[in-house]
């Protein structure tokens, strides 16, 4: 569950993080309406990825005309595929540094880790590839949590090669103990994936500020969290219909499958998440591109099978699908029934080729071959076959 800037900005303030004032304008006139209020603000479109500022979705006005206008020309943006539905207007800052703080989890180590580094305003990812000793790292204990000894000595590491901010040093070191541990506890309240601050601005009084804010929450405590999936819920569609999220993506989550939406042409199913991976490479290594992930899980009946084909066809640009089952708990010849049965009910006419292995896969092949739809033998075989059934389709 990714919360939009505000809204993270609203658990940061509640947790007594210091954040910019703001409002949230759904409209060019409301927008105008906050400028009027706050002063200088920075225009921003509220979607739920980075790289707003590259993409002319943040603006800075000092103006209420100026702030409508800018409003008006970002609400009717879209940014890598979501929709601008709400920009929020806050106070712009008066900047001495800028600093990165950021809480993500540690899926080797198993824990929370924190990331801090003086070079805030870039994407961490490339701060460690640029200036990888910039960035300090700390795995707290994740039953007494970070304590203020370790965050002094991340700070120090973070802060070791900004000789800008050597004179600043103790009493921002100071700040920002407290600081981190108010943001680890937003963290592990909210069973968050990733809790960002970055830019983490250093004002010219010292103060360390919120300028932005990013909040991932993990989908599997979704049932500790009703009230945020809930206010995500009355904010996935607006008044125009669209989604600020991939609205397949969206209508897989409504029926309980796990998909990801992709760019290509060839639906991929399967049972298992690293089955469906490799899949996805198969489809690849023979010349085709995968139009997205959906793992069906390991007990897959035939109601499942039939509503995974139909969430796959949802998307036009698939061409035909590669089915690729490994009969565990699931067994072929069901599999199969699912198969036929929603090639009949969905009337789907665009190639299917199955691969199939394990449990009662003979039965499943041969109910498969009678009702006319492709068997492999091999998924190496099936990928081979789906890709060229395609291209014959789009010639």
């Amino acid at each position: 569950m990714k919360l939009l800037e505000y809204q993270a900005k609203h658990r940061f303030a509640a947790a007594g993080i210091s954040v910019p004032p703001g409002r949230l304008a759904r409209t060019p006139e409301e927008a105008a309406a906050a400028a009027r209020e706050l002063g200088r603000v920075a225009v921003k479109a509220q979607v739920p990825i980075g790289g707003r500022g590259k993409a002319g979705g943040i603006a800075v006005v000092d103006t209420p005309e100026e702030a409508q206008r800018e409003a008006a020309r970002i609400l009717a943006m879209d940014i890598r595929g979501y929709p601008v539905r709400s920009v929020w207007c806050e106070t712009g800052l008066s900047i001495d540094a800028e600093l990165y703080l950021g809480i993500t989890l540690d899926r080797d180590r198993r824990r929370l880790v924190i990331i801090f580094s003086a070079a805030g305003g870039m994407e961490i990812e490339q701060v460690a590839v640029e200036a990888p000793e910039r960035i300090a790292k700390l795995w707290p204990d994740p039953f007494a949590g970070p304590q203020p000894y370790e965050i002094r000595q991340l700070a120090f590491a973070g802060l070791a090669h900004a000789s800008e901010l050597r004179d600043r040093g103790p009493k921002l070191v100071s700040t920002l103990v407290g600081l981190t541990t108010r943001l680890y506890a937003v963290a592990t309240s909210l069973d968050a994936l990733t809790c960002e601050i970055n830019p983490l601005v250093l004002t010219p009084d010292g103060m360390l500020v919120a300028a932005d804010g990013k909040l991932e929450i993990d989908e599997n405590a979704e049932y500790r969290h009703r009230d945020i999936a809930e206010e995500l819920a009355r904010d996935e569609t607006g008044e125009d219909g669209r989604s600020g999220e991939d609205p397949f993506e969206v209508e897989a989550r409504k029926r309980g499958l796990t998909y990801v939406h992709l760019d290509g042409d060839i639906g991929c199913i399967g049972n298992g998440a690293g089955l469906t991976m490799n899949t996805l490479d198969l489809v690849k290594q023979h010349g085709g591109e995968p139009a997205n992930f959906l793992d069906i899980g390991g007990g897959a009946n035939a109601e499942r099978v039939r509503d995974a084909l139909e969430m796959v066809l949802l998307d036009p640009k698939v061409r035909g699908v590669f089915i690729n089952i490994f009969g565990g708990i699931t067994r072929g010849d069901e599999v199969a029934r699912g198969i036929i049965a929603a090639r009949d009910q969905l009337h789907i006419t665009k190639p299917l080729v199955v691969r199939m292995t394990g449990t009662m896969e003979e039965e499943g092949r041969r109910l498969l071959e009678a009702a006319g739809i492709v068997p492999a033998k091999t998924a190496t075989e099936a990928a081979a076959t789906i890709v060229a059934l395609t291209r014959e389709g789009s010639s």
